[in-house]
This record gives structure tokens, C-alpha cells and sequence, in this order.
């Protein structure tokens, strides 16, 4: 069985591992590029958030900007074909060719037929997800001060860590129980991807509840996000600790004649009122240290629901292979 199905997924296998080959080779080379061009002769500390850093900041962002681009579409792209390449053809490749009548007979019974299609190409899939994580992991920090944090950034908090691993297994199974349901290969491809651009943005927009967000008074939120902090809310409190609904422009209007060039003056203008009329201005955020633990909460969650989709293929394959 094992030889069967290198032999019906060598394709698979193949193409994928030439993706990932390339991809490395991509980060690599711009690594690389980026450690002996543009950083030799960089001040002390640069990349990084302080003013002697910006030219170097923009130099990289300008050279890379392509990369930087490609990397964030990897998150949506990478589980997208997995499922429409990896599952999707898994169970309706066998009706539209009719091998099920073969493939399934007593010798080889769907149970065992089933166990070892579906361990094996978890597997597979689960390692290709471990690579895509370790190479963009070590990509990162060379680019740290203009690609967004992993943490606060959906694209690269989906690209590190345990996540694309989640990310991969969730997006095959989604694909095989949509083959199984289906049995065609193009509409369950087409089911397959749909399901996952759904999605992602719930588990993104889900992300923020899973714990309870810190709350802390502060002069601005600059120096949470060049922590890597996930901002999940502002608001201005009375002396009493509570919240104030009318929004601070309302309460502080900007007084005739005062310097009010930028949109960045206008608020602390707004600001320095706000604070003489006693109330402060509290941020409500997730600190960097959480990554890990909203890397597992979601891992949970995708792998948890993947195993519903498993339920579901074993069940309709079955079910219609006794019909």
C-alpha cells in the first residue's frame, strides 16, 4: 500500500518538494544578500527601531519588496494547494477512473485502504508544513524591523511556528472529505479552496479571544508593537476606571490655531487634553509572550476540526462502497 501510494502521489510528492527546494533557495539568497551586501557596514544595532536605522529599514524594504510580497500570500496559498492537489483527488480520482471496484476488494479492504492512504500522506504533509515553518522561522529576524512581527501579523504568525503544520493537515483533510462527498476531483478542488479563504479570516478575527487581552495605561502604542504586541483595543478611562464611549475628539476638540499639520499632531494635541482633563489612555493588547499559546490554541482548533473532516471521508467512502 505504501508502494501504491508513492506511486499515485509521486506527482504530489514531487512538485511539492520542488516548491519548498525553491522557496528555500529564494530566502536563502535573500538572506544571504541581505547579511553580506546590504547590512555590511550597517551602524550597530540595524535593522532596528531607532532613528540611525532608517536608511538601512527602507534599503531593505525597497530590495526585497518582491520577496516580501510573495511571503504573504504563502499562508493562503501553501494550504490551498495542498488541499486541492493532496486531498481533493484522494477518493473522486478513484470513481472517475472506476479503480474503486479494484482497489477495494477483500485482499486490500477499504479500512486498511483508508488507514494507510490517509497516515501516510498526513505525514507527508505535516513534515512538508514543519519545513516551510523551520525555513521561514530562520528567514524572519533578518528582516524583523520591515516584515510585520509574527505575532501581530496574521501572514507571518500563519507562516511560523506549528501553524502551517495545522494549516496543512487541516487544508488535506477539508480536501478529502469534500472527494469523498463529491466524487468528483474539480468541484471538490473548488469546494476545497473555498472553505479555506473562509477560513482563514474566521480564525484571524477569532485569534483576539484567545485569552483574555492584557490592559495597561500607556503614553502610545509604538513601543507594544515594536515588541511584537498584538493591539487588541484603545480607550480613554475616567479617574474611576471606567470607560469613556464619546470618542476623545468630541470630548477635546482641537482649539483654533494650534499646530495641527500631521494627523499624528492632531492627536496629541487631542491627547494633552484628554490627560489634563484627568483621563488615561489604556491599550488592551496580547504580549509577544503568548505566541506559543495561540499558536497551539489555533493548532487545536484546525486539527480538531480536521478530524471531523477524517470522520466524514471514512464515513461517506464506506458508506458508498458497499452500494
Amino acid at each position: 500500500m505504501l508502494w501504491l501510494t508513492w506511486r499515485q502521489y509521486r506527482a504530489q510528492f514531487l512538485a511539492t518538494a520542488a516548491l519548498l527546494l525553491l522557496l528555500g533557495v529564494v530566502l536563502l539568497a535573500s538572506g544571504l544578500e541581505a547579511s553580506t551586501q546590504v547590512l555590511q557596514g550597517a551602524p550597530s544595532g540595524c535593522p532596528g527601531p531607532g532613528i540611525g536605522c532608517r536608511d538601512v529599514n527602507l534599503a531593505l524594504s525597497e530590495r526585497y519588496q518582491l520577496v516580501y510580497q510573495g511571503f504573504g500570500y504563502l499562508p493562503l496559498v501553501g494550504p490551498a494547494l495542498i488541499g486541492a492537489f493532496w486531498g481533493a483527488p484522494l477518493i473522486a480520482r478513484e470513481y472517475e477512473r472506476g479503480t474503486q471496484r479494484l482497489a477495494w476488494t477483500q485482499s486490500v479492504p477499504i479500512r486498511r485502504w483508508l488507514s494507510v492512504k490517509l497516515t501516510a500522506l498526513v505525514a507527508a504533509v505535516a513534515l512538508g508544513g514543519l519545513l516551510f515553518s523551520a525555513m521561514t522561522s530562520l528567514w524572519l529576524p533578518i528582516f524583523e524591523e520591515v516584515v510585520p512581527t509574527s505575532f501581530a501579523s496574521p501572514g507571518t504568525f500563519n507562516a511560523t511556528g506549528v501553524a502551517p503544520t495545522a494549516w496543512w493537515v487541516f487544508a488535506f483533510l477539508v480536501g478529502t472529505a469534500a472527494s469523498a462527498v463529491l466524487r468528483r476531483t474539480l468541484p471538490a478542488m473548488a469546494v476545497t479552496v473555498a472553505v479555506i479563504a473562509v477560513t482563514i479570516p474566521v480564525l484571524v478575527l477569532a485569534q483576539e479571544s484567545y485569552a483574555e487581552p492584557v490592559r495597561a495605561v500607556a503614553s502610545g502604542t509604538d513601543e507594544l508593537i515594536r515588541q511584537g504586541a498584538l493591539l487588541v483595543g484603545e480607550s480613554w478611562v475616567d479617574t474611576a476606571g471606567r470607560e469613556v464611549s464619546t470618542p476623545a475628539e468630541t470630548m477635546c476638540p482641537v482649539p483654533p490655531g494650534a499646530d495641527v499639520s500631521t494627523p499624528e499632531r492632531a492627536q496629541q494635541v487631542t491627547a494633552e487634553c484628554m490627560a489634563q482633563r484627568g483621563y488615561q489612555y489604556t491599550v488592551f493588547y496580547h504580549p509577544a509572550e503568548r505566541f506559543w499559546r495561540f499558536q497551539f490554541a489555533q493548532a487545536g482548533i484546525l486539527l480538531g476540526v480536521a478530524s471531523v473532516f477524517a470522520v466524514l471521508t471514512v464515513v461517506f467512502t464506506r458508506r458508498r462502497s458497499r452500494s
